[in-house]
């Protein structure tokens, strides 16, 4: 069929368009790919000069900024500061020795470090890069970046450190970071790349353990261009890590410092507690260490000298160490008493200063004994006999139910190292764990928080503000997260009858406040901040001796907690002097102490303590704060 003229001509005009539009395309295929070309060849040329040459570019790991640590009122408890390091990495550094020598002669370096080193260089893969000189000064990392081109595969490094600020005052909470080891490595099936930077800080102990993960950050990267010596020629490019998350803290930084200096050098804790939050104010265990000395690299006499104190500065007492709690068990014996309805308020035990059970003779600690005493009296006085008695009545698995619903025998959730749960021991436990069966006796030891009975300082804390609410109060010590305040935990009912916790707190409210009170002479005076209180005395011996008759370590630990005000509680403390004698005498006035700072917010007024003991209060706030002053200044020289 043959086309017409017009068809003929519409047919060329869609031929000459496509031929067009294809030319057009390869066109500017062609222009892309010479504008490639010129740029390759002509943009790029010293580049691909340089790579000819046989450099090369490596890709080098930037290690995350480490989230900080504050305290409830943002002053820092931990911090970052920058430090100076060389590294080496293995492929580039040729001879090992040659370049160590040759490094030698620039900067100061220990022996045990360049032992450590080699080793490590010689067992990790080639392109990683090794430490081998840390916390260097300005000077000696000028004279290497000098001399880099004599240094093959050695590098000047700007890094950050884990510093803490206020030294003592939180080691036993915060902890303290150290080097990753291999054992660190160990816990993860799959290290990540960060962990292998040289020197890195991993979170060894305390809140920088516990919350590592988010302190940590994430890592950056950066290419540089080496030549075929190992010099670094220039930077590439940079990918900045993530920093770490911050964390806050519910501890108070002045009451905390306060409670150091108050303790002095007792082996001893103290555990501040708000009980309607259950915000951890302070905790704090004596003697202390400084945690600066273990991130820079603790020597073996320093470690040596806090290892074999006998006060143990490394161990975190409040949560970790587990006593006898002594009289401060009775309110939980008279609560388990109460609800088993075997005793009323007015109900009253005879004490002749002993009972007999068995062939045993289990003794009040007035041999005297206490006459009729009902359950005001029996917290007041502190009687022995009335919670022996109730104990062979009550039975252990109702006191040991009433413990667990008070907080002890369980572990509290707080992030730090080693927490016990203490032990609140039943008839199954002595059973499964002594093979042994429960005897009477047994549950007359209980009573009193004595025989298989233990907990720690934070416990009885826990344990003091429930009693001062009647609610499930839970400790809180981490207030935020990367600025995300954290909840707040608990604060149900316990299921405890008011009546009850009433006439338990009328009797702790006599300990402190009645004339006859074993803790009369630790009494609040102000009438708005009043306190309630229980005191404690526990044995570590079998043999009734007197304290001062015996060595130190075999003398009774004493125990106080308190709750106030009187009637809108606030605070709740616990106190353990540990073989301090009496609780009475020697705990009971350092928490009264504590109870008025934190009360206060800082140093109370002089009305506040019994007249007659304003005088020696005044010279040991004087003496206080002195001591406190002179520590601030040395901590001030030692950053």
């Amino acid at each position: 069929m043959r086309r017409t003229p017009r068809e003929t001509a519409e047919s060329s005009r869609k031929i000459t368009r496509r031929g067009l539009l294809l030319g057009g395309s390869q066109l500017a295929f062609a222009g892309v790919l010479a504008l490639r070309m010129r740029h390759v060849q002509v943009d790029q040329a010293d580049e691909f000069r340089l790579l000819a040459e046989e450099n090369r570019i490596n890709i080098h790991l930037i290690p995350p900024s480490r989230g900080r640590i504050f305290d409830r009122e943002g002053r820092v408890i931990a911090d970052n500061e920058n430090t100076y390091r060389i590294t080496m990495r293995r492929e580039d550094a040729g001879d090992l020795e040659d370049t160590i020598g040759k490094l030698a002669q620039l900067v100061s370096l220990d022996p045990e470090d360049v032992s450590r080193a080699l080793d490590e260089m010689r067992h990790s893969p080639p392109f990683l890069q090794v430490a081998v000189a840390d916390r260097v000064s300005w000077d000696e990392i000028s004279r290497v970046a000098v001399n880099a081109p004599a240094l093959p595969g050695v590098t000047p490094e700007v890094g950050l450190s884990r510093v803490y600020p206020q030294h003592e005052t939180f080691a036993h909470v915060v902890g303290y970071v150290g080097p990753v080891s291999e054992r660190d490595l160990a816990r993860y099936e799959d290290p990540e790349p960060v962990l292998r930077i040289p020197r890195f800080q991993i979170g060894k102990v305390g809140i920088e353990a516990k919350f590592e993960e988010a302190l940590r950050g994430s890592a950056g990267a950066k290419r540089v261009e080496v030549n075929a010596v190992g010099r670094v020629m220039r930077e590439l490019d940079r990918r900045e890590g993530t920093a770490g998350a911050d964390l806050q803290l519910t501890l108070d930084s002045d009451l905390q410092d306060y409670i150091k200096a108050r303790l002095g050098p007792e082996s001893a804790s103290a555990v501040v507690m708000e009980v309607e939050t259950g915000d951890i104010l302070a905790i704090a265990s004596s003697p202390s260490y400084d945690p600066n000395k273990f991130v820079r690299g603790i020597s073996t006499k320093d470690y040596s000298a806090l290892r074999d104190n006998n006060h143990r500065p490394l161990a975190s007492k409040t949560v970790q160490d587990a006593y006898p709690p002594g009289s401060t068990f009775k309110m939980v014996t008279a609560l388990a008493g109460l609800a088993a309805g075997v005793i009323g308020p007015d109900d009253t035990a005879y004490c002749r200063g002993h009972i007999e059970v068995g062939s045993r003779r289990f003794h009040c600690w007035k041999r005297a004994g206490h006459g009729h005493v009902n359950l005001e009296n029996s917290l007041r006085d502190s009687c022995d006999v009335y919670y022996y008695e109730l104990a062979m009545k009550v039975g252990i698995e109702n006191i040991a139910a009433m413990g667990r619903k008070l907080g002890l025998g369980i572990a509290p959730d707080v992030p730090m190292s080693a927490v016990t749960p203490g032990l609140m021991p039943d008839k199954d436990w002595k059973r499964r764990e002594r093979g042994a069966e429960w005897l009477v006796g047994d549950s007359v030891n209980a009573s009193i928080g004595q025989g298989f009975v233990l907990t720690s300082p934070l416990q009885q804390a826990i344990m003091t503000a429930r009693l001062a609410t009647g609610r499930e109060i839970m400790p809180r010590l981490v207030r935020s997260i990367g600025g995300v305040q954290t909840p707040i935990e608990g604060g149900g009912d316990l299921g405890i009858d008011p009546r009850h916790l009433k006439w338990v707190r009328k009797g702790m409210i006599s300990v402190v406040n009645s004339p006859r009170g074993t803790a009369r002479s630790s009494r609040i005076e102000a009438d708005d901040m009043r306190m309630a209180g229980k005191t404690g005395t526990s044995q570590v011996r079998n043999r009734v001796v007197k304290n001062q008759d015996v060595p130190w370590e075999e003398r009774d630990h004493a125990l106080f907690v308190c709750y106030a005000p009187l009637d809108n509680p606030r605070i709740a403390v616990s106190v353990v002097i540990e073989h301090g004698g009496g609780g009475s005498a020697e705990a009971a006035p350092v928490a009264r102490d504590v109870m008025l700072q934190a009360l206060y917010k800082g140093t109370p007024p002089l009305e506040a303590y019994p007249s007659s003991d304003r005088g020696r209060i005044r010279e040991q706030q004087e003496r206080i704060a002195h001591e406190r002053a002179k520590r601030h200044e040395a901590e001030g020289r030692r950053a």
